[in-house]
């Protein structure tokens, strides 16, 4: 039995890419402007799986100006070829479907198709711009209790966000709401609807964990390639949102980065397959409560929790395992704004007979490529894999 696990660091970038600037995001570094600015913080377990090697990598320096720590996995560095820097564009490429068109943005919606929305739920909305999800809380969320109206904003990316109170609407009433909107944003080529459940009173308004992304579905990937050839994909967290089902066999939802890891544990520990299976997991807190609300603090506590349940987690991995620890895009805390950053990702892999540098890698698809190589697939149309350069 072969089995593979692939973790996506939400948002854990290691410096700016080589067409950042076409993004103004030349200079952004994620990992290392945190470094800089929480000195204190260690990361050893990542280092000795290739953090500081995958770092080094992207500034285009010697691993030894990184660390001393030899690396005991396999580390490269990964830009991205696809056109755009959100979640859903980062997974699909991974995934191996890269996108050559970039999603669609908005500053507001038009008109028409706030009215198509509203008729097919029943309800009008207030909002309809671009705004930080927690900024438009303060704005708007007293009005929403006042009139039992949901919000509607955007972003910098390509979505659509509903926020309503769950004592206003309840969460499988948003939901509904978010998955008629879904249809029309299929349309528009809008990549994720995003319901955004809020509690608390003015002033003191919380986002909840019970958030849900709905997003549009993919062309092919290695998930639906693995499938058809009888591997089972199991997602953890957000991952089958963001492929919306396609090519997952069962999923695993997850509210936060340390339900997350206790799930990979779960699922990896007490492995109950008997045939080769891929477990494909995404840990969102680093993007979504530290990212893009730029806390620099918090995101870095959250680094040193995960580098301390790896450093146990290690033991659990196998000589024969596969193992890739990824990132979809940045999300440099110390940036401007509260957007993405267009940045290179690390790739650390453990992997038999698998060891040192794997240089700078052209696309995250080399995942899909590697993947399509491990489980003795057909060579994937994009993407090299690190197992054997096939691709």
């Amino acid at each position: 039995m072969k089995r593979a696990l692939l973790i996506v660091l939400d948002s854990v970038g290691i410096g700016h890419a080589p067409d950042a600037a076409q993004f103004r995001d030349e200079g952004s570094d994620t990992v290392g402007h945190i470094l800089e600015n929480r000195p204190d913080t260690e990361l050893p377990h990542l280092d000795r799986c290739g953090l500081a090697g995958a770092r080094a990598l992207a500034a285009g320096l010697e691993t030894s100006s990184f660390t001393d720590i030899e690396p005991l996995w396999a580390f490269g560095a990964m830009a991205e070829k696809s056109v755009g820097k959100d979640t859903t564009t980062g997974h699909w490429e991974i995934a191996g479907a890269p996108l050559d068109e970039p999603f669609a943005t908005y500053e507001k919606f038009p008109p028409e198709v706030v009215q198509a929305l509203e008729e097919a739920c029943g309800f009008s909305f207030i909002g309809n711009y671009a705004q930080s999800g927690t900024v438009i809380l303060e704005e708007l969320g007293k009005k929403h209790i006042a009139t039992g109206k949901p919000i509607l904003y955007t972003s910098a990316d390509s979505v659509m966000q509903i926020a309503a109170h769950e004592d206003v609407i309840p969460i499988n009433e948003l939901y509904q709401i978010c998955t008629y909107a879904r249809h029309l944003c299929d349309k528009l080529r809008i990549g994720r609807v995003i319901a955004r459940p809020f509690i608390g009173m003015p002033g003191a308004f919380e986002r909840t964990s019970n958030r849900r992304d709905f997003s549009l579905v993919p062309p092919r990937t290695i998930l639906n390639a693995l499938n058809e050839r009888g591997v089972p994909v199991v997602s953890i967290g957000k991952i089958s949102d963001i492929f919306a089902g396609s090519g997952i066999s069962l999923s695993h939802h997850t509210k936060s980065n340390a339900e997350g890891m206790s799930t990979i544990e779960d699922v990896w520990i007490d492995d109950e397959f008997e045939e080769d299976h891929l477990v494909f997991v995404n840990l969102v807190d680093f993007d979504m409560l530290y990212g893009h609300r730029r806390d620099v603090a918090g995101y870095a506590r959250a680094l040193e929790a995960f580098d301390s349940w790896l450093g146990d987690f290690l033991d659990k991995i196998r000589r024969f395992d596969l193992v890739m620890i990824t990132a979809d895009h940045g999300n440099d805390p110390t940036w401007s704004g509260t957007d993405h950053t267009r940045e290179q990702v690390p790739l650390l892999v453990h992997a038999p007979g698998l060891k040192g540098s794997l240089g700078s890698r052209e696309s995250f698809s080399d995942v899909a490529a590697t993947l399509a190589d491990w489980f003795g697939l057909d060579p994937w149309p994009v993407g090299r894999s690190v197992l054997t350069g096939q691709g």
